[in-house]
């Protein structure tokens, strides 16, 4: 098996840009998380390195003891400041105002770099592999980037992505119609296919979406 990783080489892992892991280091550090199967070095210019799966589960598996145990009610950013979508049903309040609306600029930008360093064809328009290995969190960035507000704690107010069975396809719910149809169109907006379905037993509405790939 290979070695665990340097306390030197978590460090770089870990700042690693949050969304699209693109690492900054010198050639010999870079070189040797490539070594490891943890980087890999992107074939066009401007040649930037990345983190690849196994990178990215190394830095998610990393323990925060720094984090206080009230995180859960405050995703949106823990203690070492890495970006998290809002999927709703948390705490606003620890998010809200300018500085929110930063980060999620910031991250939407990220995640536009990385369909483009990562798509074959370099689109942008379309979601691509990290959008769908991470579906819900993916959601949720592109509906907050849109303007969308996320729920609350108590479920009302904004929009609730959440998992289904389904491969490859997250469920989207609203307060009302409208605000329903308009995720679904952010949605689209932001390269997904989307539609409005009806749960049998509850007859609640909500979206059914997926990453578009072509």
């Amino acid at each position: 098996m290979t070695r665990p990783p340097t306390a030197a080489q978590r460090r770089l892992i870990e700042a690693a840009d949050p969304v699209t892991g693109r690492l900054t280091g010198t050639d010999a550090q870079l070189a040797a998380l490539m070594k490891r199967g943890l980087a890999f070095r992107h074939p066009r210019p401007p040649h930037d390195h990345f983190l690849t799966p196994a990178g990215h589960r190394v830095r998610e598996a990393e323990p925060e003891p720094d984090v206080p145990e009230t995180r859960a009610a405050a995703p949106a950013a823990s203690a070492s400041g890495v970006f998290a979508a809002r999927v709703g049903g948390e705490d606003p309040s620890p998010a809200a105002g300018p500085a929110r609306l930063r980060e999620v600029r910031g991250a939407w930008q990220g995640l536009l770099e990385l369909r483009r360093m990562t798509n074959p064809d370099g689109a942008t328009d379309r979601p691509c592999g990290w959008e769908r290995g991470h579906l819900v969190q993916a959601a949720a960035l592109a509906l907050e980037a849109a303007g969308h507000r996320p729920a609350g704690p108590d479920g009302g107010g904004g929009y609730r992505v959440r998992e289904t069975p389904q491969p490859e396809a997250v469920a989207v719910y609203a307060p009302d119609d409208a605000e329903l149809r308009a995720c679904a169109a952010a949605l689209e907006g932001a390269g997904w296919q989307a539609g409005e379905y009806t749960e049998p037993r509850t007859r609640t509405r909500y979206v059914l979406a997926s990453p578009r790939r072509v």
